[in-house]
């Protein structure tokens, strides 16, 4: 079910960032094609106000992130940041948007949506721009993509979520060797180390289908089983149990879970009722 007016909703963030809303699925589109979509002050807050700008969208039950032109994101553009002890001030250890700086907000953020997030990868996705993609739920990656944790490369470590958002998905000892040596790997090889779930000749398409798929389920469910895979690794056993109770007595009887039931005995699309 469209909600009126979902077919014309278009909105740009500085040049940076375009956010398209078709059929209850939101299109975050890194849109720097000419730089590779390299991550500068503007990308990073365009990134953040499309992502809040999404977190508030009405009628919003999938999110698909990709990149324009020949990449998903080259990383951080370096020139861009002029002197490299800029942060010597200490100011990245500084909490800005809750638990993160404002650059490992960049990539939790998108974790941090009730709704899920399918990143479509293709061509390069080096350093942050491997992070910014680890941070959705589901990662669909051309099996010819170039990745690289490539921090290590200029001097520096991996600081935009990545160990936290790698945290099991990837085998801590081949991060360690790829974060180590900053070695590149495939799409194809990413889908098996884990920094992506599947690989796919055309990987926004599936990502598309993927978000539709969900977009037709219980948006309550949906959300709610989001939110139980993003705090139950940190729990102990009876928390994650109790977890679980909880969010279930808050589903059951609903309007969305009767209109589940109702609309698989009756062989019919569901019309369900947004958060």
């Amino acid at each position: 079910m469209k909600l009126p007016g979902m077919d014309a909703m278009r909105q740009n963030f500085a040049d940076r960032v375009t956010v398209t809303l078709e059929n209850h699925v939101a299109h975050v589109l890194l849109d720097r094609a000419d730089k590779m979509n390299a991550l500068d002050d503007a990308m990073f807050e365009a990134l953040i106000a499309a992502g809040e700008y999404v977190r508030g969208l009405p009628g919003v039950r999938a999110v698909v992130l990709s990149g324009a032109g020949r990449a998903f994101c080259a990383g951080l553009d370096l020139a861009s940041f002029g002197r490299a002890d800029r942060w010597k001030d200490g100011s990245l250890a500084d909490r800005t948007h809750g638990i993160a700086n404002r650059p490992q907000y960049v990539a939790t953020l998108w974790r941090d949506l009730p709704m899920p997030v399918i990143a479509a990868v293709h061509g390069v996705c080096f350093g942050g721009g491997l992070q910014i993609a680890s941070g959705a739920d589901i990662r669909i990656a051309h099996p010819d993509t170039r990745l690289a944790v490539m921090e290590v490369k200029w001097g520096l470590v991996p600081d935009m979520g990545g160990y936290l958002l790698w945290r099991g998905n990837v085998r801590d000892d081949v991060l360690r060797e790829l974060t180590y040596t900053h070695r590149e790997f495939t799409g194809e090889q990413a889908a098996a180390l884990g920094f992506a779930t599947h690989a796919d000749a055309d990987p926004l398409a599936r990502a598309f289908a993927l978000a539709h798929e969900i977009a037709g389920k219980s948006p309550h469910a949906v959300r709610g089983a989001k939110d139980l895979s993003n705090r139950t690794p940190l729990l102990d056993d009876a928390a994650v149990l109790m977890a679980e109770s909880v969010s279930q007595i808050d589903l059951m009887g609903s309007p969305n879970q009767i209109e589940s039931v109702r609309a698989g005995m009756e062989r019919r699309p569901p019309e369900f009722i947004d958060p």
